[in-house]
Formats: structure tokens, C-alpha cells, sequence
């Protein structure tokens, strides 16, 4: 295993036909192989959902933060609606 606090590593999917690339921390790319394993999907449809899901959002993150916030909110039992400022007991700008 590679130890959590290791550099993003850059690796090239395919989104809807067109190759993209996208920096991870070696322990998300573990944990969304992982992810897509279980659906019995490919990274690359994962990915497409993933990016779908955030384009729709009102202000949406960049794919890597996209992805980031979707494995943790997957690992936490969330979905991946946003929150509400309210929620951290600040509001966030």
C-alpha cells in the first residue's frame, strides 16, 4: 500500500468519447477502482457519472474535487447533494 500522504499521479480516462486528464492522490484512485469494481463498472463510466452529476451542480467543483467529494460522501453512506452552509455553523465563501 502506498502511504496516504503521496503526490496526486496524473492518468488519462475517457468522458462521453473524449480523453481527459485527471491528478489523484494514489489512495483515490485505489478507492475509485475500487468503487467502480463494485458497481461492475469501468473507471471511465464512473468517472462519467461522476462528472455528470457535477456539471448540474450551481457552482460545480473542478473532476478531481468532484471526485474527491463523491468516494468520501460514497464512504460516509451520503449522497452527494451539497450542504447548506448552515450545516457548518458558518457560512462558507
Amino acid at each position: 500500500m502506498i502511504p496516504p500522504y503521496h503526490p496526486p499521479k496524473k492518468y488519462s480516462v475517457r468522458i462521453a468519447g473524449h480523453r481527459t486528464s485527471i491528478s489523484l492522490e494514489p489512495m483515490f484512485w485505489d478507492m475509485l477502482g475500487e468503487a467502480a469494481a463494485q458497481r461492475g463498472k469501468s473507471i471511465n463510466a464512473l468517472v462519467g457519472e461522476i462528472d455528470a452529476e457535477r456539471i448540474k451542480a450551481d457552482n460545480p467543483p473542478g473532476l478531481a474535487g468532484a471526485i474527491r467529494i463523491w468516494l468520501v460522501t460514497q464512504q460516509r453512506g451520503e449522497r452527494t447533494a451539497p450542504l447548506a452552509p448552515s450545516a457548518f455553523g458558518f457560512d462558507r465563501q
